[in-house]
């Protein structure tokens, strides 16, 4: 789908059928990059219904952002985001993705551009691992080569070594994985769109907690245009540049940024929708990566236990994390723990149940914080690695700074909205006396 030829210059199927990068789209990794889709009066009528069920929705979402629609059960996102790739027909209005009119084209062609997550990911049963994976780019007619060299490349992005994954069947994949190797099947041909319909609604708290941070980690490396339908507002806040918070029939209640709808929710169903704890909601919108990642002690699996109790008896530290044989976060051990070792540290110190990334959330962050005796929680890399710690003391600092920032900003937006109040109190009296 070209980004840089209009509509009466580019052949619609032609595009679709070699589902090729746009060259204006190319970041220059020969990745392409997302493409604006505009909605126009989009509408949805079923026969028998006496209301729409989709109701003349116009929206603009622009290249390479990540705008989610949230709202109550049954108000009609799901059916909006299905408009788009025309899994649903739409009963009247348009639809563009980047320069191109779509509306009207081959619905399974256009669904070859544009890549498509749900919920409990989709995966065939009995295809392999890489043969979902690489089905859209078969279909478009890549070359074999080309096909494998992408399903490792997809692999390798969400995470997944292609050496343990490649051959397995779904059935052998744990919940989050087999969402992972849907997304990387949706992402395979390369699509500048890619709808995603609550995919992390099956899943247990912890694993969508780091599905949610894969999918912020892509989106930083791959700029795609996301549409993603969810019921939860916290998600919505987390992986959301734009949140569209709708009513029934998909009308539009608000549509900006989480700060702005935070701050300032536009009436009392948008407030009703965001909940209490606003301010502690705005935990989800500063990364780990924005604060200070502090260096920790570590030891190995393999270092003797002499070398270990040498170290933490000398350091500053009255702990040490030890890790595994891939660097990966295993235990954090104490003095305590090595004085009871006994020439053994199997059974010594305390396992490391939860850690968190780069791209987790200070809510993410604070949550394993306040769940670990020891006050801290390991940030790792996108295969496990261990990079450092955050503390409970650098979360606190970074809450009251967020706190100072939004009360200077209500300070300044109650200041300009009584200087326009002030002006106009002014402007009215000279009005008429000049009259």
């Amino acid at each position: 789908m070209s980004e840089t030829a209009g509509p009466n210059t580019a052949d619609p199927n032609t595009a679709a059928a070699t589902a090729e990068p746009p060259a204006a789209a190319d970041d220059g990794s020969g990745s392409t990059r997302g493409a604006t889709i505009q909605l126009d009066g989009l509408t949805k009528r079923y026969p028998g219904s006496p209301n729409p069920a989709v109701d003349n929705v116009t929206m603009e979402i622009k290249a390479g952002e990540t705008v989610v629609l949230v709202g109550p059960s049954g108000c009609g996102k799901s059916t909006t985001l299905k408009m788009i790739n025309r899994l649903i027909e739409p009963s009247s209005g348009r639809i563009r993705i980047g320069d191109e009119d779509v509306t009207d084209m081959d619905p399974v062609k256009l669904r070859r551009q544009i890549g498509y997550a749900i919920q409990s990911s989709g995966l065939f049963p009995h295809m392999t691992v890489a043969e979902n994976i690489a089905l859209v780019p078969k279909m478009v007619g890549w070359s074999k080569s080309k096909v494998k060299d992408r399903v490792e490349e997809m692999l390798d992005l969400v995470g997944l070594d292609p050496r343990e994954f490649h051959d397995r069947y779904p059935r052998r994949l744990s919940g989050g994985q087999q969402q992972r190797v849907g997304v990387a099947r949706a992402l395979a041909a390369d699509p500048p769109v890619l709808l995603m319909d609550e995919p992390f609604g099956a899943v247990d708290p912890i694993t969508r907690d780091h599905l949610q941070d894969e999918l912020i980690r892509l989106q930083h490396e791959l700029h795609k245009t996301i549409v993603f339908v969810t019921h939860d507002f916290d998600e919505a806040i987390k992986l959301g540049d734009r949140i569209a918070v709708l009513r029934e029939r998909s009308q539009i209640a608000q549509f900006d940024t989480p700060e702005a709808i935070l701050t300032n929710p536009a009436d009392d169903f948008v407030s009703g929708f965001v909940g209490a704890g606003a301010a502690l909601k705005r935990l989800n919108l500063t990364r780990v990566r924005e604060v200070e990642i502090a260096e920790f002690p570590t030891v190995t699996v393999e270092d003797p236990l002499q070398s270990i109790f040498n170290k933490l008896s000398s350091g500053p530290h009255n702990e040490l994390l030890m890790l595994d044989r891939k660097n990966r976060p295993y235990k954090w051990l104490r003095r305590g723990d090595l004085s009871r070792a006994k020439g053994s540290l199997a059974n010594a110190g305390q396992l490391v149940h939860d850690t968190v990334t780069r791209d987790a959330t200070l809510h993410d962050a604070l949550e394993a914080v306040l769940t670990d005796s020891g006050g801290r929680v390991a940030v790792t890399g996108r295969r496990g690695e261990y990079i450092g710690v955050v503390d409970m003391q650098t979360l606190m600092t970074s809450v009251q700074e967020m706190l100072e920032a939004d009360r200077l900003t209500a300070f300044e937006h109650q200041h300009e909205l009584a200087e326009r109040h002030g002006v106009r109190g002014g402007q009215e009296p000279r009005s008429g006396a000049g009259a």
